[in-house]
């Protein structure tokens, strides 16, 4: 059977991202989607874009941009968005490269800067599911929910709401600084604090029971039922 599976935000934890992957141990058959914020304010960017890179030849991916992706991108060609990603985790990722000034982005391993600029999916669905790093409005259909939204918007009271289309929405982008999924039943948020020394979660959407699983940067690792929560 095909095992689906959702990662929130990474934000440059790549012990994290490796154990959590050794513990789910995909094959090719599963289909992983991450959530986007791979990058910023955690110590190993770089070890996080090669690895999720090498991923793509081990199983099926679905990559989603992050607003910190989209950051990272505005800031090649806006001096005014390379001044907000220097106070939003901006250093972290260039100093992961061996890289002094943001500016020097341009200068990482053509194959990492074209994973950035190939992440141009800001929504996926399923036939139950729907992914998104953000949010998403619930009185518009998906087809038509803005990239802002979508990359910018906070986990809020629209959320009290289910979505039109009926569907479970998996987001991240809204730290749970409890380091636990939020799980309001027709939305769950996975964004579990990994940077901020809490867990990174991979949330396995077929499991009855709702598994997650979780990692640390300190390489420990535990399984959550979110049907027990």
């Amino acid at each position: 059977m095909q095992r689906v599976f959702a990662i929130g935000d990474i934000h440059g934890c790549n012990t994290a991202l490796t154990t959590l992957l050794d513990m789910v141990e995909p094959d090719k058959d599963d289909l992983l989607i991450f959530l986007g914020d791979y990058i910023d304010r955690g110590p190993d960017s770089r070890g996080v874009i090669e690895q999720l890179i090498s991923l793509t030849k081990r199983c099926r991916t679905v990559f989603l941009c992050g607003n910190h992706e989209l950051m990272a991108l505005s800031a090649m060609d806006d001096p005014e968005w390379l001044a907000i990603w220097q106070t939003n985790g901006g250093p972290e990722t260039i100093a992961s490269y061996g890289k002094k000034h943001l500016a020097h982005f341009f200068d990482i391993q053509k194959k990492h800067l074209n994973f950035f600029y190939r992440l141009k999916l800001f929504l996926f669905e399923t036939e139950t599911h729907f992914f998104v790093h953000g949010n998403v409005a619930p009185d518009i259909d998906l087809v038509h929910q803005s990239i802002e939204t979508m990359t910018w918007d906070r986990f809020n009271q629209y959320n009290q709401i289910p979505h039109v289309s009926g569907k479970i929405m998996v987001c991240g982008h809204t730290p749970q600084i409890s380091g636990y999924p939020l799980d309001l039943g027709h939305a769950i948020c996975i964004d579990t604090f990994a940077f901020g020394g809490q867990w990174l979660s991979c949330f396995e959407v077929t499991s009855k029971e709702k598994k997650c699983f979780q990692a640390n940067e300190k390489g420990e690792s535990r399984i959550l039922l979110l049907t027990e929560s």
